[in-house]
């Protein structure tokens, strides 16, 4: 689905998270950025990924990774989120879809017979120079530590 390739310089993304505060791509220059898009809070494969990060955030820390998810819901349900499950890592409220376009991981999709618009599931692996090294297309959401830190040895 996306445009982007392994290698592209990735684009500058700037979003706010669930406490208000933004975060871009500059700001985490010098780090491995793991940026991850998932379709909706509190549904059953985006909780399965973020809490399989989140059990697995001090080895991912440890290593130098950071980690940004986005999906297209506000602040406060991000917010909300945030705190039933204890995730440690921002979630960037994306509601006009500019960092899904940027990204290209915004559009059609089919699901039990019906044609919709929405996320797809991707997630990106950002070398410290800005630089998209790996990008995971429908990830494992039960085991995406594991499949991120496989690919980034």
């Amino acid at each position: 689905m996306t445009h982007l390739k392994e290698g592209d310089k990735a684009p500058i993304f700037k979003g706010i998270d669930q406490d208000g505060k933004q975060v871009s791509l500059k700001d985490l220059k010098g780090k491995k950025v793991i940026l991850y898009f998932y379709p909706k809070d509190m549904t059953p494969g985006c909780t399965a990924q973020a809490c399989n990060l989140r059990d697995n955030y001090q080895a991912l820390l440890s290593k130098g990774f950071a980690v940004v998810g986005v999906s297209t819901d506000d602040e406060k349900r991000h917010q909300k989120f945030t705190e039933k499950y204890d995730l440690p890592f921002p979630l960037l409220a994306d509601v006009d879809r500019t960092i899904h376009t940027q990204y290209g991981v915004w559009g059609e999709k089919k699901f039990m017979g019906r044609i919709f618009d929405g996320t797809h599931r991707t997630t990106f692996l950002i070398n410290d120079k800005g630089v998209i090294d790996k990008i995971i297309v429908k990830p494992d959401t039960k085991n995406h530590t594991a499949e991120i830190l496989e690919l980034w040895k």
